[in-house]
């Protein structure tokens, strides 16, 4: 988007987008984007209605099965990171083709597989393939407006994926519940027609760091990890963290840019996102429990109301996402800062259920709105031909929110 009025208004898009698509080429519509990358959020979230029926149909326990879930995030939140880094060297044809083999070999295994094992790869390689088209996406949306787009996106089907995936597993089978990501493929042969933004053509650009990738893959998911081996994942994060430094100071220019790590605004934006994609994930667990202890509220209504809350959130992001260029970066921030305070607040000391469907409200707004306008932000601290790889790089942390948020809730509300 683009604004000609006054010289504060283009200094305020300057702020708050990143560039966009090449000159001379055509953008890809947005509703195109928004197809390729959220249909991801509803299959992340398909299982959790259905985990008994899960576990009953392979022999497991609830909690076992518990790790298709798991897995899920966890190769959802290593992968955005080196898919972009692969978008950022290699262009968008090799991204949507490995992602296409991914997401559909994934599903051939889910689809056939009776056994755990041979399911958790599945529900990874879905994941992944799901991670690159994401990646794509965010990296071709160019603008704020657009991103708010995706990320409403996200949060609306994110909201319906419960639902969607008890409906779908008792109509036809729940397999089919873990395959709704594959809608995502019919948006890649016109994503491939339209794009020619920077990321698409990009060339080589010198030897991989591997080192580099495989030192960043251990921390992310020493930080997944966390929740569930908080000893052992905090003394491996800890040591992954100071070899990826000591390597970052050794190829500066490598799979991770010292550039972005010395950038105030892509650290800021990614720390921002990380605290309120937690404080999301928090009330989205601890909200239902919170409803039923203080309002009375039995499951369906409680559920009810938060699916409403959510959708209803989700879509006033874009609005925030929309205007975010004409009020700056401080404005954005503030907003952002205050809503999820105000969410925190309401969910600590309300007791009335539509106060509590109000956090709710406030969480998903703040955490989508943080991942249309701060993604843009973060790309726009960086050359163009490392927006990716900053894209890729903020998505992690904004995922890792999906780790911590689950275990806080637990934690606090749901163990008691």
């Amino acid at each position: 988007m683009t604004t000609t009025a006054t010289p504060a208004n283009t200094t305020a898009t300057a702020r708050t987008e990143a560039p966009g698509p090449a000159p001379g080429s055509t953008p890809v519509p947005v509703l195109w984007l928004a197809l390729l990358a959220t249909p991801v959020a509803a299959a992340a979230n398909a299982p959790v209605l259905i985990l008994p029926d899960m576990a009953a149909s392979l022999g497991v326990g609830t909690s076992t099965a518990a790790w298709l879930v798991a897995a899920f995030a966890w190769a959802m939140a290593v992968s955005i990171p080196l898919l972009a880094g692969l978008l950022r060297r290699r262009g968008l044809a090799p991204v949507l083709r490995l992602s296409t083999a991914l997401l559909l070999g994934g599903t051939l295994l889910v689809a056939a597989s009776p056994w755990l094992p041979a399911t958790l790869l599945g529900r990874a390689a879905q994941a992944a393939g799901g991670a690159g088209l994401v990646a794509a996406a965010m990296s071709l949306a160019g603008s704020a407006r657009r991103m708010g787009v995706i990320s409403a996106g996200f949060g609306m089907l994110g909201a319906s994926g419960p639902l969607l995936g008890a409906q779908l597993s008792h109509t036809v089978s729940w397999r089919l519940s873990l395959s709704v990501s594959l809608v995502s493929l019919l948006a890649v042969p016109a994503v491939s027609r339209y794009a020619k933004a920077p990321a698409a053509t990009a060339g080589p650009q010198g030897r991989f760091d591997a080192r580099g990738a495989a030192l960043l893959t251990v921390l992310a998911t020493a930080l997944v990890l966390l929740p569930h081996a908080p000893a052992v994942a905090l003394g491996s994060a800890a040591v992954a963290a100071a070899l990826l430094a000591l390597h970052v100071r050794r190829r500066p220019d490598g799979f991770v840019p010292a550039a972005l790590l010395r950038s105030p605004l892509f650290v800021g934006s990614a720390l921002l996102a990380l605290a309120l994609s937690t404080s999301y994930f928090t009330l989205l667990f601890a909200v239902p429990r919170l409803l039923g202890d203080r309002a009375g509220w039995d499951v369906t209504t409680a559920g009810t109301g938060q699916l409403v809350a959510l959708l209803t959130g989700s879509a006033l992001s874009w609005l925030l996402a929309a205007g975010s260029a004409r009020m700056g970066r401080t404005a954005v921030r503030t907003v952002l800062v205050a809503t999820g305070t105000l969410a925190a607040a309401l969910a600590v000391f309300a007791s009335w259920g539509p106060l509590l469907l109000m956090a709710t409200l406030g969480g998903v707004f703040g955490a989508t709105g943080a991942n249309a306008v701060l993604s843009m932000q973060a790309a726009s601290s960086v050359p163009d031909p490392q927006r990716p790889t900053a894209i890729g790089l903020f998505t992690l942390c904004y995922q890792l929110g999906g780790a911590f948020g689950p275990a806080i809730a637990t934690a606090l509300v749901l163990g008691s």
